[in-house]
């Protein structure tokens, strides 16, 4: 066998396994990564981990998102970043469909219709389709890697998952009962 055709089968090999991953990982959703401990210098020299909080208690009723964010209650850091980059941006009373498109990314258009199709179907819940070539700083702050990625916040605003790639109905439905309370 020529050193040609070697290259060519390990370039298949490694595509093919390559294809496999992606079609086994687009579109799932994955646990929001748990707070990790920060050390905090205490005074008189001792330092103890401190964790830091993932998000505020949902609260019942509509929210008033025309007051002034700076007296508001604490709100999940995801949000809070939301809310920097877009200050129009309402959070849902159960949950927000937080969705990172980009203008020529063809997956991101049926992401679209199946997260507006869910935000219809579910009350209480909102979709919010950002552009991220236009807000690249709440790219970074979120850590999207890739368009479409969907992160679903929880009532406070505190990301509950996430998903890379273009999620099924079925599949946005499922992560949302762990979220939204009856």
């Amino acid at each position: 066998m020529g050193t040609g055709l070697t290259i060519v089968v390990i370039a298949v090999v490694l595509a093919l396994g390559f294809g496999l991953y992606r079609a086994r990982t687009d579109g799932r959703f994955k646990s929001a990564p748990a707070p990790s401990p920060q050390v905090v210098e205490q005074p008189g020299g001792s330092a103890s981990p401190v964790f830091e909080q993932r998000g505020a208690p949902a609260t019942s009723g509509r929210r008033d998102h025309s007051r002034d964010h700076s007296t508001a209650p604490p709100t999940g850091a995801a949000w809070t970043a939301v809310l920097e980059a877009l200050p129009e941006a309402q959070l849902g009373e159960r949950a927000t469909l937080l969705q990172f498109s980009s203008a020529f990314c063809a997956p991101c258009r049926a992401t679209r219709t199946i997260l507006s199709d869910v935000a219809d179907v579910v009350p209480g819940v909102v979709h919010l389709e950002v552009d991220a070539e236009h807000h690249l700083e709440l790219v970074r702050a979120l850590d999207v890697l890739r368009t479409p990625t969907t992160l679903i916040l929880d009532a406070s605003g505190a990301e509950a998952t996430r998903a890379s790639g273009a999620p099924r109905k079925e599949a946005v439905l499922s992560a949302l009962d762990g979220i939204v309370e009856a």
